[in-house]
């Protein structure tokens, strides 16, 4: 897998932008092979140094830097392997060079600002969500969600502690981490989470488990949440108060915890000893989990994990997984299902038309 990825990442843009424009021969031909050749001798090298067993943090950086950067001149390559064929056919003498030139610009351009997006502290973005059930005391409830800050090799705690102060600049009544939290240990990655603790929300902080916890320590990073004054939702729920009126937050595992005695998504166990009557928020880290909910009848789940596909055309391959990519939808029985596109970023460190996101969740009743 650590050689077959790369080889079919660069054999397109190998033929896109260096075979075909140079006939196979001359100077550029044999620069662009020696450069496509070191690519591929490179990126298999990092990507198990850093994701196999010597987790090597220098590796994962420049391991997923390739990697993305490989994926965007791919998906441009096949872009412009159909824009050859469209000029071919209308008569064009000689396309590929001009094809391989605007590919080249193009997956540049893209990389770029794909870094710049997946750095920068993210857009806030305000929804407004009608809820069955919602007693008036709670209209107007703002529940504020980051998920997938998957903090990493990359050290990013300047921007964690940003991210904090956007938080609380929008007076959440609620706050949500809706799971992958880390890639890593707690001994490894605790100073780039430390700054959560400084969120305030006063009915409540909470946390559920993503399944990259459990590539790592799960249990390691509940105890650590908690330690920071948020509630994890392991499996369980709270039911909270405003002006008199109640409402339930449950929150559920990952699929992935299967694997770890204890651990795995138990919708039933997280809402025992819950009032029926009332509306139930849910977290729930991946968005396919919404038919648990359904069965339930939550009145809204709360989910990430997709990133909005990060790079885009990846949503494409996202979507053959989950039901959704990104915002509010809604299910059977009047579920509804809002999916954030991520806060931060997992592995390559870019973001390409699915832009990060922190959510500001407003609460109303649902008409009659």
């Amino acid at each position: 897998m650590f050689v077959l990825i790369p080889a079919l990442l660069l054999a397109l843009p190998w033929w896109t932008l260096v075979w075909a424009p140079t006939g196979g021969t001359g100077t550029l031909f044999w620069i662009g092979t020696a450069v496509v050749a070191a690519l591929f001798a490179c990126l298999p090298v990092a990507m198990f140094l850093g994701h196999g067993p010597a987790q090597s943090d220098p590796a994962v950086i420049v391991g997923d830097a390739l990697l993305g950067v490989s994926w965007v001149f791919f998906a441009w390559s096949v872009i412009g392997v159909f824009v050859r064929g469209a000029l071919t056919v209308i008569g064009v003498d000689d396309p590929a060079r001009p094809v391989a030139a605007g590919v080249a610009i193009t997956a540049l351009a893209l990389t770029g600002w794909g870094v710049y997006e997946a750095r920068r502290v993210p857009r806030v973005r305000t929804v407004d969500v009608a809820i069955r059930g919602l007693a008036p005391g709670l209209d107007g409830l703002r529940m504020v969600v980051v998920t997938d800050t998957h903090y990493a090799a990359l050290n990013r705690v300047r921007w964690s502690e940003k991210v904090v102060d956007v938080v609380n600049s929008l007076e959440p009544d609620i706050a949500c981490h809706a799971g992958d939290l880390a890639d890593g240990s707690v001994e490894k990655r605790q100073t780039q989470v430390d700054p959560l603790g400084k969120v305030v929300a006063p009915l409540g902080r909470f946390y559920i488990t993503g399944n990259h916890e459990y590539f790592g320590d799960a249990q390691g990073w509940i105890d650590y949440m908690a330690a920071l004054g948020w509630q994890p939702l392991h499996n369980e729920h709270r039911t909270l108060t405003r002006d008199g009126d109640r409402l339930v937050i449950a929150g559920i595992d990952d699929p992935t915890g299967r694997g770890l005695p204890g651990h795995g998504p138990d919708l039933p166990a997280a809402l025992t000893g819950a009032d029926p009557d009332l509306p139930v928020v849910l977290l729930a880290h991946q968005p396919k989990q919404i038919a648990d909910a359904v069965a339930a009848g939550v009145a809204l789940q709360i989910s990430g994990h997709t990133h909005g596909g990060q790079i885009w055309p990846f949503h494409y391959l996202v979507r053959l997984d989950q039901p959704v990519v990104a915002g509010l939808s809604r299910h059977a029985n009047n579920t509804q299902l809002y999916t954030s596109r991520g806060t931060g970023f997992w592995g390559p460190p870019l973001r390409v038309f699915a832009p990060s996101e922190i959510t500001v969740l407003v609460l109303h009743p649902e008409p009659a």
